[in-house]
């Protein structure tokens, strides 16, 4: 794989499905137009796929429960609510699509009414003047030349999406069979964000999540919360522990929703699946965990619970792979080994949907970026081939890799090997989060790399997920401790190899990856020739003040006493780095801000250490994943021409 192969990189969205109609929004980078392309293809049940749209910008597909419409998203080019995604309705036995939504900064996914008429969604919402709106003068300024903000909170921006306090997402309700539907109005007032929409079954109602007292103070908190399909005032049906997401009923009117609980971790938090029977006009009910917070960490992102008759399906995290099992409606803190496998293998299970007894998955594979999948008691039966051009180019295999750090504690993951005998230079790439987990799929930079010549070490250490609460608390006020003794410990064991040259060894992340490269360039730089630190975080002093995250974050997993924050900061030993060390960073990054990368550099090269500043324009922290297709090939190829030079 080359950088340019990231066009091969197609990647299907979470299906949509009933009766014999799956549909799914299929994805990958355009290096020509320098944007994604999505468009909706249908999968036939029983193999293979035909356009359903054409895009280039369509998404977000969902059926109608009667089976006669697709509502989906569509985005044109251009700029405000031509350029954003909108909503957009079609009818399954053929027609064009109606627009049905015309919002300035676009509609959020469309969630169907049981009466196959209505469409719940969220949107944000722009204050007058800002975000190319008219003012109270009917004046559309620049960006530049906006009001001032006032801003009052400290949550008041998050990463990849910009300012959140004067545009925020708002609850919506259409009529999506209206002939000429007009501009809909909000249910949700302007103080706080909802998100996660669904109906009740009788269809009167939208339950969504919204943060506690609705968003009066900073929380991460979210409620679960209702409000009437025509308007009124919204109310709180479950105060929960923590976070909460993806809330859905079953069939006997239970909510089903993922939660975490902040009583041990605001972000090293296992995310478990809870229950509630709602009692509307009542106020908040007790919601009952039923997974075990030690073992069971559900995956939000493959879609919401999936009640049945007797369980749910839910996605779990479990040592790099993504597993679907089936929690028993009436379980209490059920341990992972009593979660009925549906279907487990070492590969990544990154979405699914139920209708009836029909299962469809979305699953990526070692080999594949995904494919649609249907799963059932017998063997699980691939309908598509999205990955055939990503496999033509070459996919090097996944070497699981088990070792035990100088503790006696075990240590897992993986090599990827380049063609040919070696002995092969050696790059340790080092994942972020840190609470997540390198999984059992194709992971582009490990392709590309190996496609060079490098054998690339992966793993998760101590603080990632999949691996269980204890694991991923194990670096709580510990950054630069056992989580390093992990990383160099499965390094020195992909060391064992004869074909893996131990002279040639670089070091490399992003975000906390990125850290872990700035400390161990500081504090074990001779088993390094150079380091590749992208997106870091370098000093917790000035995280908690710059970061989107920091005011919480940096407290949780580091502590609050500046003495701390310095100890633990890559920065205070820039002096020590000789090795040749490259900053990487993104213009826009709000997640771990410019500056973060503007004082290390000026550090290292104060220091007289041979370091590089990489900048990239117009961009912010998730570049590497879903940066523009052109500077995604143009950070590649910077990072090939920089082990070139030193490895």
């Amino acid at each position: 794989m080359r950088p340019a192969d990231i066009e091969a990189l197609v990647v299907p969205g979470r299906p949509a499905l009933r009766g014999n109609l799956l549909l799914t929004a299929v994805k990958n980078p355009d290096l020509k137009t320098n944007a994604a392309h999505s468009a909706l293809r249908r999968v036939a049940l029983d193999g293979g796929d035909v356009a359903w749209t054409q895009g280039p910008r369509d998404s977000a597909p969902s059926i109608s429960p009667d089976g006669r419409w697709v509502a989906f998203l569509r985005a044109g080019e251009g700029k405000g609510a031509d350029g954003s995604p909108q909503l957009h309705v079609m009818p399954t036995d053929g027609g064009e699509a109606r627009r049905v939504t015309s919002l300035h900064l676009g509609a959020g996914e469309p969630v169907w009414a049981p009466d196959s008429r209505r469409i719940a969604f969220t949107a944000r919402v722009p204050e007058p003047g800002r975000y190319g709106t008219p003012d109270d003068g009917d004046e559309t300024p620049e960006p530049a030349a906006e009001a001032p903000r006032r801003i009052t909170r400290m949550d008041y921006r998050i990463d990849d999406v910009g300012f959140l306090r004067d545009r925020m997402q708002r609850l919506f309700v259409v009529d999506a069979l209206e002939d000429e539907p007009g501009e809909p109005e909000p249910l949700t007032g302007d103080g706080f964000d909802a998100a996660h929409p669904v109906w009740t079954p009788d269809g009167t109602r939208v339950v969504f999540t919204a943060p506690p007292d609705w968003g009066a103070a900073e929380s991460d908190s979210r409620d679960i919360c209702a409000i009437s399909a025509d308007g009124g005032e919204p109310e709180v049906l479950v105060r929960c522990p923590g976070y909460s997401e993806r809330p859905a009923f079953g069939a006997d009117g239970t909510l089903f929703y993922f939660g975490q609980s902040f009583a041990e971790h605001r972000e090293a938090a296992m995310t478990g699946l809870y229950a509630a029977t709602p009692e509307f006009g009542a106020g908040p009910v007790k919601p009952r965990r039923l997974t075990d917070i030690e073992t069971v960490d559900c995956e939000a992102s493959a879609g919401p619970p999936a009640p049945r008759e007797g369980d749910v399906l839910v996605a779990v995290r479990n040592r790099g792979a993504v597993e679907l099992r089936a929690v028993p409606v009436e379980a209490a803190d059920a341990p992972l080994a009593d979660l009925p496998v549906v279907y487990a293998d070492r590969t990544a299970l990154r979405s699914f949907t139920l209708d009836g007894p029909v299962l469809a998955a979305v699953i990526a594979t070692p080999e594949t970026s995904g494919e649609v999948v249907l799963l059932g008691d017998g063997e699980p039966r691939v309908l598509t081939d999205y990955s055939k051009p990503l496999r033509d180019k070459g996919i090097r295999p996944m070497i699981e890799l088990e070792t035990t750090a100088p503790d006696g504690y075990p240590v897992h993951g993986w090599l990827v090997l380049p063609e040919g005998e070696g002995p092969h230079p050696v790059l340790r790439v080092v994942h972020g989060g840190p609470f997540t987990q390198q999984d059992w799929a194709v992971f582009d930079e490990a392709q590309v790399y190996a496609a060079a010549g490098y054998a690339v070490v992966l793993g998760n250490p101590r603080g990632s997920a999949g691996y269980g609460q204890t694991h991923g608390h194990s670096i709580t006020f510990g950054f630069g401790t056992v989580d390093v003794d992990d990383v160099l410990a499965l390094l020195d064991k992909a060391l064992e190899r004869p074909d893996l040259d131990a002279s040639r060894v670089g070091i490399m992340g992003g975000s906390y990856g990125g850290f872990m490269t700035s400390w161990l360039a500081a504090h074990h730089g001779d088993r390094f020739k150079a380091a590749w630190s992208e997106r870091a975080v370098n000093a917790w002093d000035s995280m908690v003040g710059s970061s989107d995250i920091g005011y919480f974050f940096v407290d949780a997993y580091i502590g609050a006493d500046p003495e701390v924050q310095r100890d633990r900061s890559p920065l205070t030993y820039a002096a020590k780095i000789e090795i040749p060390f490259a900053v990487v960073h993104s213009e826009q990054d709000w997640r771990c801000p410019l500056e973060q990368a503007q004082r290390m550099f000026v550090a290292l090269r104060r220091a007289g250490a041979p370091a590089e500043f990489l900048l990239f324009p117009g961009e912010g922290h998730e570049l590497s994943r879903s940066g523009r297709p052109r500077h995604r090939v143009q950070r590649f190829e910077a990072i090939l021409d920089w082990w070139a030079r030193h490895l």
